[in-house]
């Protein structure tokens, strides 16, 4: 493979600009992460403490092996929507405990005691696809007061996918483990009660579907917590308890344990060695990406950041150039990348699509990098067949069968996201970098069309527009447009796994490399009609 060549000038002034920029962003997005971290806060942690109990991530952070790695997804899903807290009340990722890669859930017990709100049964359901997808165990840490019931009728009926989902992993011979560490209450109570293993702590997990108060209520029956669903009842008489454990610490140490006695092995090939590190500086991607994403920029250098020693054998380099494709080696899998250059034209989507079957053929995964506007228009390029050929490459994106990640740099406009293997297309994984920015067009696109739209309106009725308005109403479309095509809008929606410090690209890369080859690696011949 030849290895990329940069033009990178880190003395020019426009470098220093977007470094500049792209740096405060950065530091941005790390104190969202940080906020998301907090939980409850001090008094409501303080508090937890108090009772002896750990916070959710030392949980995980004592589950996870000492040389291992934890890979936090959607970690600010729930971001200004509602009254939710950043993260969704709940952390959830990819970790590595006893040497097998497993999905990660841990309930936030000091916000509303762990209680589930809408965007964490949406958080709960794309962790479980992960999990599914991509053959791995799952391990949940559990201390939850069930469902919101204030916001019930946004919970329940999307909220039974979880169980079902639980109930499916098990069939499939996909483990799954409760490590129960205080209440889980109602529909909580079902998390454990699905699972293969349980370990519940000692006088500490309380799991029924109806507190005392309800059963009161119901029944009549005056019955204490313990009684009705201790660690120790469920360990003796219901059953429900696999393990009883006598403190935290030693939930976990069980919890370990049980996934060492999984023996899970990958069923997809390793990568063929560590892989080296790329000859160019990942510091340097702050400056190669322009917060201004109307202003272009060559993708190559970016691949040349994330790739093992910067080499890359680019597939028909001459042909549809605002489309990149080729083969490289990222931490020593092979991959073949789609990135875009430009606006998609007819002669770029044939290519893709090409590109893609050829991985597929090869049983490689693809990586897609996505800044794209959109499809090309105009009455020349739709002579031509742009929806024709555009359809081609959408095809092959929607029916191939390898491993896809998408990385979402700069724009994801129109079209150009399907094309791109946006969310709504599958791939295993998403991130989206702080530039980025999601939406049918932009926000000064959109209002210039609504603008002639309400002219060609006004001139066939016979009436004068009303500039005042019109102006108005375009600076609310902009204004709208602009705040929901923000990577924060989105990440808090989950149309993505979550926003990423561009520096760290190749290391997320390769966590979801090595995630993905748990399950088969298995490309397809099988394709839609491609229209000629």
């Amino acid at each position: 493979m030849r290895t990329l060549r940069t033009r990178v000038d880190p003395s020019d002034p426009t470098y220093a600009a977007n470094h500049a920029a792209n740096t405060e962003a950065a530091s941005a997005l790390s104190d969202e992460l940080a906020t998301s971290r907090e939980g409850g806060g001090e008094r409501y942690n303080a508090r937890h403490l108090k009772r002896g109990k750990l916070l959710p991530r030392e949980r995980i952070e004592m589950l996870l092996d000492d040389d291992g790695w934890f890979l936090e997804l959607s970690a600010l899903a729930g971001k200004g929507v509602d009254l939710i807290k950043s993260g969704a009340g709940m952390v959830g990722g990819v970790g590595v405990i006893s040497g097998t890669e497993c999905v990660i859930t841990a309930s936030e017990a000091t916000v509303q005691g762990g209680s589930i709100n809408e965007i964490a049964v949406k958080k709960t359901k794309r962790l479980a696809d992960i999990a599914s997808e991509n053959r791995l165990p799952s391990i949940s840490l559990i201390e939850s007061g069930g469902a919101d019931l204030p916001n019930q009728s946004k919970i329940f009926v999307p909220g039974g996918e979880g169980f079902r989902d639980l109930t499916r992993k098990s069939r499939d011979r996909l483990p799954t483990i409760s490590l129960v560490f205080g209440s889980s209450t109602a529909g909580g109570a079902y998390i454990p009660g699905m699972s293969d293993y349980t370990v519940f702590v000692k006088e500490a997990a309380q799991v029924y579907l109806a507190g005392p108060p309800l059963v009161k209520m119901a029944t009549g029956e005056v019955v204490d917590h313990e009684t009705l669903g201790g660690a120790e009842m469920h360990a003796r008489q219901s059953g429900l308890a696999d393990f009883l454990a006598e403190d935290e610490l030693d939930a976990i140490r069980i919890g370990r344990e049980l996934v060492e006695n999984l023996q899970w092995d990958k069923e997809g090939p390793g990568p063929r060695g560590p892989g080296d590190d790329p000859l160019y500086d990942a510091d340097e991607l702050l400056g190669i990406v322009p917060p201004d994403l109307r202003t272009a920029f060559d993708v190559r250098e970016v691949i040349a950041r994330i790739v093992d020693g910067s080499r890359f054998l680019e597939f028909k380099p001459l042909y549809g150039t605002t489309l990149v494709t080729g083969f490289a080696d990222l931490a020593g899998y092979r991959v073949g990348i789609v990135a875009n250059n430009g606006v998609l034209f007819s002669e770029s989507a044939n290519k893709g699509a090409q590109f893609i079957q050829l991985c597929n053929q090869r049983n490689i995964p693809l990586v897609f990098l996505q800044n794209i506007t959109g499809f090309m228009v105009g009455s020349q390029v739709e002579q031509a067949g742009i929806i024709r050929n555009g359809a081609k490459m959408i095809n092959a994106v929607s029916n191939s069968t390898v491993p896809a990640l998408t990385v979402m740099i700069g724009n994801s406009y129109g079209a150009g996201n399907y094309a791109m293997c946006g969310r709504a297309y599958g791939p295993r994984f998403l991130f989206t970098w702080p530039t980025h920015r999601i939406a049918v067009m932009g926000g000064e696109q959109l209002a210039g069309v609504l603008a002639i739209l309400k002219r060609q309106g006004a001139a066939r009725k016979g009436v004068e527009v009303d500039e005042a308005q019109l102006a108005f109403m375009q600076k609310m479309i902009h204004q709208q447009i602009d705040k929901e095509s923000s990577p924060y809008f989105a990440t808090a929606r989950l149309w993505d796994d979550g926003i990423i410090d561009p520096r760290d690209t190749r290391t997320v890369l390769a966590i979801a490399l090595s995630a993905c080859h748990s399950a088969p690696v298995q490309g397809t011949s099988t394709w839609g009609v491609f229209r000629h």
